[in-house]
């Protein structure tokens, strides 16, 4: 694989641009993220370099900053691999993403104007297509890039880096319960954001966002239970 011509984001000129152990970490991070990479799956080294065309030293540059990040345990012998999430897991996230999260959306509310909040609306209904068509990629995908667009305007990078990172937890095994169950069984809540985002209302904003959140990782925990 053409590591330039298949990042997760940006153009080839964008790409090239940033460091080899950069790019690595970027394209890791999505697969990681979107599910690419599925919980307990382990992964060399070796296999890296020959999978994403790229020397060894950015690839152990990669993994090192991904396993600081929680999205990737070491296992020895040059072997890392995916973690599976516990019900405690999925308790403790559950907990810091209405915390973090909540709070990323209240304090957007008051920063975004009607155009902000139209391309807010694209990108749900762009998921909706998604969600319509059964494809488990393009959601998950979509719902990140919706609250990350919702979440930049909070001007809170700290909250926002957290906020990263829990996804990048998460991501792997959503994507399973998404294979699973499919994407009609989804939460989604969007509509009652984006209303009280044209409303002003902060707090709807939070407790929509509470709902979107509390739904779609009680649906994941639910079907960890009974793995």
């Amino acid at each position: 694989m053409d590591l330039i011509k298949n990042k997760a984001s940006g153009t080839k000129a964008e790409g090239e641009k940033r460091p080899a152990h950069e790019q690595v970490y970027q394209t890791l991070k999505a697969q990681i993220m979107f599910g690419e990479l599925v919980p307990g799956q382990p992964v060399t080294i070796q296999g890296l370099t020959e999978s994403l065309g790229v020397g060894m030293t950015p690839v152990r540059e990669a993994i090192r900053r991904l396993i600081s990040d929680g999205a990737l345990v070491f296992q020895g012998n040059r072997r890392v691999s995916v973690p599976l999430l516990s019900a405690g897991d999925v308790e403790q996230m559950i907990f810091a993403r209405l915390s973090i999260e909540t709070e990323l959306s209240k304090r957007a509310t008051a920063n975004m104007n009607s155009a902000d909040i139209d391309r807010l609306e694209r990108l749900d209904q762009q998921l909706d297509r998604t969600i319509a068509d059964g494809d488990v990629s393009g959601y998950l995908r979509l719902n990140h890039s919706f609250h990350e667009a919702l979440y930049s305007h909070a001007n809170a990078p700290i909250l926002s880096d957290l906020t990263e990172r829990l996804w990048l937890r998460f991501g792997p095994s959503l994507r399973v319960v998404c294979g699973r169950f499919g994407t009609q069984s989804l939460p989604d809540w969007h509509k009652d954001i984006l209303t009280a985002l044209r409303a002003q209302d902060a707090d709807g904003v939070a407790k929509a966002t509470a709902k979107d959140i509390k739904q779609g990782m009680e649906l994941m925990a639910d079907a960890l239970s009974h793995d």
